[in-house]
């Protein structure tokens, strides 16, 4: 026979008078003004009656509940630490230990009937504000013509109109969800992660109440627990006199439960960083033989939450930053700014820089009148070789947007891209889980080895490319979610690497309508170039070694700053004009031509359809965002152009651009100017003003197109007049003939 033994639990006492705590819990609801060193000592000479209590904080927040102006007192422990002295064990060091507890006192103190803290309505309080006032007035008035031993008495949480929160300390630094263990039961504590999943708001039973069907008599029990039980007596007098006979009515986690209550409701969503404090509590485990064992779960009631990253349209105007703001869209260089401060750690990629830039601006999105929607956002996808950083850039640009989501193709499938369908563990109801494009709604969805991915998990992320919704149909459950998010995607060639002894388009291997779903397509090639090498040693080396990027001319902007110009950039709404419509148009049909003589000969890259059209009036808008103006110039209609450009010369042959070794800044200024006189219809003459423009929206400055002017003049191409306002061409006809041929 074995006998077990049983060894009982020590008991703690703990030096702790609570009834003194709640004096002084009275005593700062009452009494607290603002933060100061005013002790509670000198509070007790303050006379409050005689005060105005529009002047006391908290006694101002309870006028406002007692009003239904307000339905959360949210007390924040930095005034408790003002308050009282700063003595470790104090008041605000017991409601971080045992916070649970102090929530109750807290109540208790405010709802007390004698001395109660919660003052009279100032106006009259009728269904309009809550319906449960009109029931608990009729209760009241049935009550005051009964005696006092057979009136009904109510719970404080059933008569009760508001929650109260702890707001934690400013001071307070977030756990990581694996930082939080036993230790930290029935603490307030704060973590910060991701919201992966939000439930529908379901009812929360606070008070039972029970009739009894014999004698009428109402009883309300308080629910402080998971789990009750329902009355199998009546308590009433009647009923025990009469003898009447009742019949009863028959491990550490990488995420966490998190339980909010009253207006903390609906105030998150899946893809949010947040912050939460609240109280980290255990419960028994009810999962599939759970009885049998000694389990707990865990989960944080929640008391405050603090977003991270907030949507554009929600952001604070901090004084400091806006004034930063204010002076860049002041600035002539903004454009080149911004983009250089995307990734400064980066070396070069400057033009995919200020694609990356116009798509965390956007363009604008647009709701016909038949309800027919065109996106704003851009889609982008960088092809190229290894160790280009690729996925630094992704990563980069998933710190810049507000929501960003980053994910890799190969560990991806098309369920964990668009939704899920799983079964609710509390409710047992089949609910829809949104996916990495889900979560990335009204931000950024990046998908690095894009290239790794399945061919059927690819395409299901071809609706949201263009209409940005995800279609369900499954379980039973059909409908339709929002997925307003741009695709940023990193692939390798086909081979690994670039193979130029085959065509661009057997390099690239993705089909042609994923292709032009694509707003613009990069293709970045490591070719070996000595100077080119050398520049990138040096840079690598230095970050490596100064834990920053070198300095440069331009002045590198921190994200935040970024961010903020970003917000208010977004909140413009650019429009095209009639007057460079055409030449809009004009340019679309010249790439149509362009792409048709390269079918012909077999060098075809990429494919021009009316989507790219739309990728030019997109990238204008977000240009004349950057500008903080609400209409498109041609000046932007170019720079749109000229990434459609470049994005096309980096797919060429780098044999044929090999053959182009001087790129100089007068060369390159030289080629726009050619561009412009043939997409001119003046007869080979131009005005200065329109070329400067043009030049410098390219990040150019004028005394680089002075030089270029002068050079090419010098040998006898164009020639500018005496006033130096209009610009030549001496060979217009020769011009026209080889744009012909």
């Amino acid at each position: 026979e074995v006998m077990a033994g049983v060894q009982a639990f020590r008991t703690v006492k703990i030096n702790v008078n609570y009834e003194q705590d709640k004096k002084d819990i009275k005593l700062f609801l009452e009494a607290f003004q603002s933060r100061s060193t005013v002790s509670p000592d000198e509070f007790m000479d303050i006379d409050v009656e005689s005060d105005d209590p529009n002047s006391y904080k908290y006694k101002r927040q309870l006028q406002a509940i007692a009003n239904r102006e307000q339905d959360a007192l949210i007390i924040e422990l930095d005034d408790i630490a003002a308050w009282e002295d700063k003595a470790e064990g104090g008041l605000l060091h017991r409601i971080q230990e045992n916070t649970r507890r102090y929530i109750k006192m807290f109540y208790d103190v405010i709802d007390k009937k004698e001395n109660r803290l919660m003052p009279t309505p100032e106006r009259e309080i009728n269904f309009d504000d809550d319906v449960i006032d009109v029931i608990m007035q009729h209760r009241r008035d049935r009550d005051s013509r009964r005696s006092q031993a057979d009136r009904t008495s109510f719970p404080p949480s059933l008569t009760r109109r508001y929650t109260m929160y702890f707001k934690p300390l400013s001071s307070d630094k977030p756990y990581s969800i694996r930082g939080v263990n036993g230790s930290c039961v029935g603490h307030l504590v704060t973590i910060q992660g991701i919201i992966t999943r939000v439930c529908d708001v379901k009812p929360f039973l606070m008070v039972a109440g029970f009739s009894c069907e014999m004698c009428g008599e109402e009883v309300f029990e308080e629910v402080t627990k998971k789990t009750y039980l329902p009355r199998v007596e009546c308590p009433s007098e009647s009923c025990k006199t009469n003898n009447t006979e009742q019949v009863p009515i028959g491990h550490i986690p990488r995420t966490m439960t998190i339980l909010l209550h009253g207006p903390l409701t609906r105030t998150v969503s899946p893809g949010d960083v947040v912050n939460v404090s609240g109280i980290f509590q255990a419960t028994p485990h009810y999962g599939y033989k759970g009885g049998n064992t000694l389990l707990t779960d865990v989960y944080l009631e929640g008391q405050y939450v603090h977003q991270l990253k907030k949507q554009y349209d929600k952001m604070e105007k901090i004084p400091e930053i806006q004034e930063k703001v204010n002076k860049l869209a002041k600035d002539p260089d903004v454009y080149t700014k911004l983009s250089r401060s995307i990734a400064p750690e980066i070396y070069g990629h400057e033009d995919v820089k200020k694609a990356l830039l116009l798509m965390l601006v956007g363009g604008v999105t647009k709701t016909m009148g038949d309800g027919m929607k065109i996106r704003g956002d851009l889609n982008i996808c960088l092809m190229g070789d290894p160790g280009v950083a690729k996925s630094q850039l992704l990563k980069y640009i998933c710190k810049v947007a507000p929501r960003g989501v980053y994910t890799t193709g190969r560990g991806s499938s098309g369920v964990g891209l668009t939704a899920s369908v799983e079964r609710d563990p509390v409710t047992n109801e089949m609910v829809l889980e949104g996916g990495a494009l889900v979560l990335a709604d009204n931000g950024i969805c990046c998908i690095d080895e894009f290239d790794k991915m399945e061919d059927t998990d690819r395409t299901s992320i071809h609706e949201v490319m263009e209409q940005q919704t995800i279609s369900i149909s499954k379980a039973g459950i059909t409908t339709t979610l929002n997925a307003r998010t741009s695709i940023l995607a990193a692939a390798n060639p086909l081979y690994g690497r670039y193979n130029p002894k085959v065509s661009p388009s057997h390099n690239i291997n993705l089909p042609a309508a994923l292709l032009s779903r694509f707003d613009i397509l990069f293709l970045i090639l490591d070719r070996p170039d000595m100077d080119e090498d050398a520049r990138l040693a040096h840079h690598v080396a230095y970050v490596h070694m100064h834990g920053k990027q070198p300095r440069t001319d331009t002045e590198v902007l921190d994200a935040d700053t970024i961010r903020h110009y970003i917000a208010e950039a977004r909140s413009k709404r650019p429009v095209i004009p009639e007057a460079i419509a055409g030449h809009m148009v004009d340019t679309y049909c010249d790439n149509r031509q362009e792409q048709k003589i390269a079918e012909a000969r077999k060098k075809e890259f990429t494919y021009t359809s009316a989507r790219t059209l739309l990728a030019v009036i997109r990238l204008s808008q977000a240009l004349a965002r950057i500008r903080l103006q609400n209409e498109v110039k041609s000046s932007d209609i170019d720079e749109a152009l000229r990434l459609l450009m470049v994005s096309k010369e980096t797919l060429n042959d780098p044999a044929d651009r090999d053959s182009r070794s001087d790129r100089s800044p007068t060369s390159l200024i030289y080629d726009i100017i050619i561009s412009i006189f043939r997409r001119s219809r003046t007869n080979g003459t131009l005005q200065y003003l329109d070329i400067k423009e043009r030049v410098i929206a390219q990040a150019y400055t004028e005394d680089q197109l002075k030089e270029c002017i002068k050079e090419y003049e010098e040998i006898g191409i164009w020639a500018l007049n005496s006033e130096q306002t209009i610009l030549s061409l001496l060979q217009y006809d020769q011009l026209e003939d080889d744009q012909n041929d």
